[in-house]
């Protein structure tokens, strides 16, 4: 069972950055594609970003394409979410997850999630 610690949110002013990690346990996290999600209040939880388990393959959100980037460092059981020119609807908490079929597969050992506040 893999568990997963994210970290790295904060407040942040429109425009700015934030990078995201997430701690993976156990030693096939290289095996598995990782994927980052997030929810913001009164909303469903949604895909952000995933990569693939060597990170030849990388998947975003439309609304996210040019801004983030997902990174990881098997080396480090560490996957990363690069987060540049924040907007305010980007606010929320983000999770990461694991895909143990791919990264088009299904994702689930959700983290405890990190929280993202943009401020105007």
């Amino acid at each position: 069972q893999v568990q997963l610690v994210e970290s790295g949110g904060g407040v942040v002013q429109a425009g700015g950055s934030l990078r995201l990690s997430c701690a993976a346990s156990g030693r096939t996290f290289g095996s598995y594609a990782m994927g980052w999600f997030r929810e913001a209040p009164g909303k469903e939880r949604e895909f952000v970003a995933a990569i693939s388990w060597n990170g030849g393959t990388t998947l975003y959100a439309d609304d996210v394409k040019g801004r983030f980037t997902i990174s990881r460092e098997n080396a480090k059981n560490t996957v990363y979410l690069q987060m540049n020119g924040l907007k305010l609807e980007d606010a929320a908490v983000y999770y990461c997850a694991v895909s143990r079929a791919g990264i088009g597969g299904t994702y689930d050992s959700w983290g405890q999630g990190t929280k993202v506040t943009v401020s105007s």
